[in-house]
C-alpha cells in the first residue's frame, strides 16, 4: 500500500443501506420533476386538450359533465345557488391561458344566469352568494370559433374567469322592483310639475265645459 494513500474505514451495513436509499429517492424525485416540469410544458405551450387534461389534475380543481373546470377560491354562504331565471351580481375578471386581460368589470355588473355563454352560466350555478372562483371554460361552453372581439380574444380560446357572486335575485322580482322604481320617478316628476317620464301615460284631461 503507498504511504500517501489514506485508509478508509470500513462502512456499516445499516449505512450502506440508508445510502442506497437516499441514491433511489434521489433518482425517483428526479424522474417526479422531469416528468411534472413536462406535463406542464405540454399543457402550457400544448393545444386546448392538453392544458385541460393538466389542469383538472391540478389541487382543487372539479371537473363537471359538460367539461367545465373550476375551482374555489372561496366557499359562499347559504345553501342556495341562482338559476336560470335569476340576475346574478357579479364580479368578474376574464383571461386567456397566456394570462392577457381580455375583459373585467369595473364595478358590481348584474348578468343574466341564462344570458351568458354554457360555461359561465354553469360556473355561475355552481357558486352560493359571497363564492369566489377561478373556472376555466372550453371553446365548446364559450364562444368556440365565433369570437366576438377577434383582436382580444382569438377564435377557439379557452376562457379563464375569475368571479365572485356578490348576489342573486329572480328576475321577475328584479323586473317588479325596476317598475316600481319607474312609477316613484313617473310620480314625483308629476308632483314637481315636470314632463312626464319617456313611457309614462298620458294625462288625464279635464271634461269640457257645457256652451253657455
Amino acid at each position: 500500500m503507498s504511504i500517501t494513500a489514506v485508509p478508509i474505514p470500513p462502512t456499516k451495513r445499516g449505512t450502506l443501506t440508508l445510502l442506497w436509499l437516499g441514491i433511489a429517492l434521489a433518482v425517483v424525485l428526479a424522474v417526479a420533476l422531469a416528468f411534472f416540469g413536462t406535463a406542464r410544458a405540454v399543457a402550457d405551450k400544448g393545444d386546448n386538450t392538453a392544458f385541460l387534461a393538466y389542469n383538472k389534475t391540478q389541487a382543487g380543481v372539479v371537473e363537471t359533465a359538460s367539461g367545465l373546470q373550476y375551482r374555489v377560491i372561496k366557499e359562499g354562504a347559504g345553501d342556495l345557488q341562482p338559476t336560470d331565471t335569476d340576475v346574478a351580481l357579479i364580479n368578474y375578471t376574464g383571461s386567456l391561458r397566456d394570462g392577457s386581460v381580455f375583459d373585467a368589470s369595473k364595478q358590481p355588473t348584474p348578468l343574466p344566469v341564462a344570458g351568458v355563454v354554457k360555461g359561465f352560466s354553469e360556473a355561475l350555478k355552481t357558486m352560493k352568494k359571497g363564492a369566489k372562483i377561478r373556472a376555466w371554460i372550453k371553446p365548446e361552453l364559450g364562444y368556440g370559433e365565433q369570437s366576438p372581439d377577434p383582436a382580444k380574444l382569438p377564435p377557439g380560446s379557452i376562457l379563464i374567469f375569475d368571479i365572485e357572486l356578490l348576489e342573486f335575485l329572480p328576475e321577475s322580482v328584479l323586473r317588479q322592483a325596476q317598475q316600481q322604481q319607474q312609477m316613484q320617478q313617473q310620480l314625483q316628476q308629476q308632483i314637481q310639475g315636470g314632463p312626464p317620464a319617456p313611457g309614462a301615460a298620458p294625462q288625464p284631461q279635464a271634461p269640457p265645459q257645457p256652451a253657455q
